[in-house]
């Protein structure tokens, strides 16, 4: 299905800024639930209910944070992050969402 091109020029401003726009919900919504998370952990130490150490959450955050950096190294090399539509994208999504 060939597109028109008189609406063909569109077609790379309106992709990356749908993609910054969902990317910046996804995110809003995921510091959301981190935020929550970190309280609940907090909440649940302070009462006594779980027992967390320095050393246990250090442990922990060295075995995930590397598969995690993998991930993310992979997923950022398909953004188009230097494209200033999808940034604009990305902001109404963090600002909006």
């Amino acid at each position: 299905m060939p597109i028109a091109p008189e609406i063909a020029w569109l077609v790379p401003i309106i992709v990356p800024f749908i993609l910054g726009l969902l990317i910046g919900l996804l995110i809003k919504n995921a510091l959301k639930l981190i935020f929550v998370i970190i309280a609940l952990v907090i909440i649940l130490v302070v009462t006594g209910a779980l027992s967390l150490g320095l050393g246990d959450l250090y442990d922990q955050a060295m075995k995930f944070l590397p598969k995690l950096s993998e991930a993310g190294s992979a997923v950022i090399n398909l953004l188009p992050y230097s494209s200033i539509t999808f940034l604009i994208g990305l902001g109404v999504g963090l600002w909006k969402g």
